[in-house]
């Protein structure tokens, strides 16, 4: 299976943006990808860094302009596209949304992002209502994709559920970069510790795993690209680079799933009865 990502830096209007993507998406079909998955918030500026209601004018439904320019584009090239949005679901209610549209241009499933930052310059919290849809894969024509929302990225509980549901491929579309005045003392270590947090995802899970990544500055925030495709084993087999747009194509074996969790059998050596702290949100010393 053939997997896309595409990388972009913030280009204007909605109209502007659906044009670059849809050049871009066209560009991956070319390159043989059956698989196109869209940074997060794709048609959008990061709106995040400011607490303003007017931004919430952006939102939009799961069956508006963008999610339906997609789902024709998805028809027209026979690829899956995962398009992150600004999701407007009901009045004083929004998410922050991928939408997963299957090869003929239907919607195969939805994921809203279940963890929600709040951080300086990302007001998510401000914006976003947490997710209600759980961790569930969701089935295209090509493959079974566990898609969650960047920060989702970084919780190895959701990496695995998403995993023991039958996800073959976990799919981050994300905005992460270096907040102004960080970048030379921090910055370093901040994508190190971005990628090896995914690489171990996909090697405690035994899956394939893909990142794509806005580039450009917006405002006070550096997005720093770098969008990439990691194996089973956790090898980078793909990356982009941190300042030019780009569509970063990389050949998945859905059978090497077996093969690596067969040699290294995290899975089978699960103590699922020595769990259950996992569901308390800290352990207490009384609980011991």
């Amino acid at each position: 299976m053939r997997l896309a990502l595409v990388q972009m830096a913030h280009h204007g209007s909605r109209d502007h943006m659906l044009d670059r993507v849809e050049e871009r998406v066209v560009e991956a079909a070319s390159q043989g990808a059956q698989i196109v998955c869209l940074q997060e918030l794709f048609a959008t500026a990061y709106l995040c860094q400011l607490e303003d209601h007017t931004h919430f004018d952006f939102a939009e439904p799961t069956d508006g302009p963008s999610v339906q320019r997609m789902r024709k584009l998805a028809a027209e090239h026979e690829v899956v596209i995962v398009a992150p949005i600004f999701e407007k679901r009901a009045p004083g209610m929004y998410h922050n949304t991928a939408v997963v549209i299957d090869a003929d241009g239907s919607v195969a499933g939805t994921y809203r992002k279940m963890h929600i930052p709040d951080d300086p310059l990302y007001y998510e919290k401000f914006y976003f209502t947490p997710g209600d849809l759980g961790f569930r894969p969701i089935q295209t024509r090509y493959a079974r994709l566990g898609v969650g929302v960047c920060w989702d990225q970084w919780f190895p509980e959701a990496a695995r559920l998403f995993a023991l549901a039958g996800a073959e491929i976990l799919l981050y579309p994300t905005a992460i970069g270096w907040i102004e005045g960080e970048k030379e003392e921090f910055g370093a270590g901040q994508h190190d510790a971005w990628q090896t947090s995914m690489r171990a995802h996909a090697i405690a899970n035994g899956l394939w795993l893909g990142a794509p990544n806005r580039v450009g500055k917006e405002g006070d925030v550096e997005f720093w690209g770098a969008s990439f495709v990691v194996s089973p084993r956790g090898e980078i087999v793909e990356q982009a680079d941190h300042e030019a747009e780009q569509v970063l194509c990389a050949d998945c074996s859905l059978d090497e799933i077996d093969v690596v969790r067969t040699h290294w059998p995290f899975l089978r050596d699960r103590r699922v009865d020595a769990y259950q702290g996992l569901m308390k949100r800290w352990i207490d010393s009384t609980d011991l």
